[in-house]
């Protein structure tokens, strides 16, 4: 089954509405603004504000959230404090555990809601530190990663696990900074196949302003099918 595609975006209501037609779902980092229905919330881990993370719930009470990212042993309770908290708003809580061997410790079920385990795929940001796995028989949430990556992740876990959702912003910030689209490695004709320019797709510039829009568009409308073909391949 092809898991939950959202996009997790905040700052640009074009890009949120573009993503929500294409059949994304929508995701922000609260309490930042929100052009959408929510989906998935997600906190700053940079500068954890639990008050105001709380409040955005709250009120936009969407279906699932992350919480503190589990990164040290002594972290736990509070942890599982916040969770406690979020599952009044939410349906699933997405608890990241990055602390070897703790996967087991933790429960399913917290607050009356379900609990998703959060795997950060790997970038030059970081990513999560335990084995893949080390998440057998739990439902997973991929945070972030290219979209190629998050499939790669899919093709190893779907025996062991259910990979229910996938956030990631990557396309467009791609299509923000150089106007590059996602395909599914077949841009041969590009400098990377996997982000080809539309001057390089199209053999000119995009006319107007609008060129960052119609990078992402297509990227919107390449990753579902990418996923379907994928999904439907494996039993």
């Amino acid at each position: 089954m092809r898991p939950v595609l959202i996009f997790c975006g905040g700052g640009n209501p074009r890009f949120a509405q573009t993503a929500i037609d294409a059949g994304f779902r929508y995701g922000a980092q609260l309490p930042k603004a929100v052009y959408g229905p929510l989906y998935f919330a997600d906190q700053d881990w940079r500068v954890p504000n639990r008050e105001a993370y709380m409040a955005g719930l709250a009120e936009h009470r969407p279906h699932m959230a992350t919480v503190l990212d589990w990164e040290r042993e002594e972290q736990l309770a509070e942890v599982l404090n916040w969770a406690e908290e979020a599952a009044q708003y939410v349906q699933r809580v997405v608890l990241i555990p990055k602390v070897p061997g703790g996967v087991g410790r933790l429960p399913r079920r917290i607050g009356g809601a379900g609990v998703i385990l959060g795997y950060s795929v790997p970038t030059r940001y970081g990513g999560t530190p335990l084995p893949l796995w080390s998440f057998a028989g739990w439902p997973i949430h991929l945070l972030g990663g290219s979209p190629h990556r998050q499939m790669e992740y899919w093709r190893y876990l779907t025996p062991i696990a259910e990979v229910v959702s996938v956030d990631g912003n990557m396309a467009s910030k791609m299509a923000t900074q150089r106007c590059q689209f996602w395909t599914p490695g077949t841009a041969r004709y590009a400098h990377n196949r996997y982000w080809p320019t539309i001057k390089e797709a199209d053999g000119c510039k995009w006319p107007g302003g609008d060129a960052p829009y119609e990078a992402f568009r297509r990227s919107c409308a390449n990753i579902p099918a990418a996923w379907q073909e994928l999904c439907g391949a494996i039993p």
